[in-house]
């Protein structure tokens, strides 16, 4: 983490590159404007549904109960992302980007706590949870305003998005998983990536099978806390002995 906070606060100021918002699929659909790139965001939006209504009702899902607060958010934030993405796309600019990246920070910030709640300690999880959700959506202030200042800063926004997933790769294979399922994290991870090269290549993808790279890359995305979800439904905690008393424990 040290490491890389140097790294980027040691490289110039980064500001929003204004050809972002040129997104491939410009059509307008039932007088939606960029309408795949908008109505694409609806995955996350049921998902999140999903998800919340399924641990206030509780029973179904295996979850670390001390820890339900870092899920909450995280899944409500996914919709929230739904929601500020769709807005965004429906005028994308430097000033309705923020409403698309608000929520993704906090996103980041609460999958980051449930890692470090599931795998290092629930105490310290719980800790962390509200300072690293402060920072995640500072950062994306910060942007904005350096932004309507002339001065674009992406770098903390950068920090807070990329910093994660490599930190939590670090922690999957370093610390013990409580939970089976765990192959599950790691496709998620590898649906964000995924999700970042669809976004890379958006016009030459468009060119290719008319759905631009954007559309692709929010379905793609949304299906990495999807898994997550899914994971939560098939997962149970390992079977472990205890070597203090030397005798077999479980916890349903």
């Amino acid at each position: 983490m040290i490491l890389g906070m140097l790294i980027v606060l040691n490289i110039s100021p980064i500001p929003q590159d204004p050809k972002y918002h040129n997104f491939a699929d410009q059509r307008q659909l039932i007088g939606i404007p960029h309408f795949w790139n908008v109505i694409s965001n609806m995955p996350f939006i049921i998902v999140s549904f999903l998800a919340v209504i399924n641990l206030l009702k509780g029973g179904i899902l295996k979850f670390t109960p001390a820890l339900f607060s870092c899920y909450f958010i995280f899944f409500l934030a996914i919709g929230a992302v739904g929601i500020g993405s769709a807005f965004y796309h429906l005028q994308p600019s430097n000033k309705t980007l923020l409403w698309d990246r608000l929520p993704m920070t906090i996103a980041f910030m609460a999958f980051m706590a449930i890692v470090i709640g599931e795998y290092i300690s629930e105490k310290i999880a719980l800790k962390f949870l509200l300072p690293l959700i402060f920072i995640g959506v500072i950062s994306a202030i910060y942007w904005h305003f350096t932004e309507q200042a002339g001065h674009g800063d992406l770098r903390p926004y950068a920090l807070v998005q990329f910093l994660p997933m490599l930190i939590i790769p670090m922690i999957l294979v370093m610390f013990k998983a409580r939970y089976t399922h765990n192959r599950y994290l790691w496709a998620m991870l590898l649906t964000y990536l995924m999700a970042k090269i669809f976004e890379t290549f958006d016009g030459q993808i468009f060119s290719m099978i008319s759905l631009s790279g954007h559309t692709i890359k929010h379905i793609v995305a949304a299906l990495g806390p999807y898994l997550f979800f899914h994971a939560l439904k098939k997962r149970s905690k390992f079977f472990f002995i205890s070597k203090k008393k030397n005798n077999y424990s479980t916890s349903k």
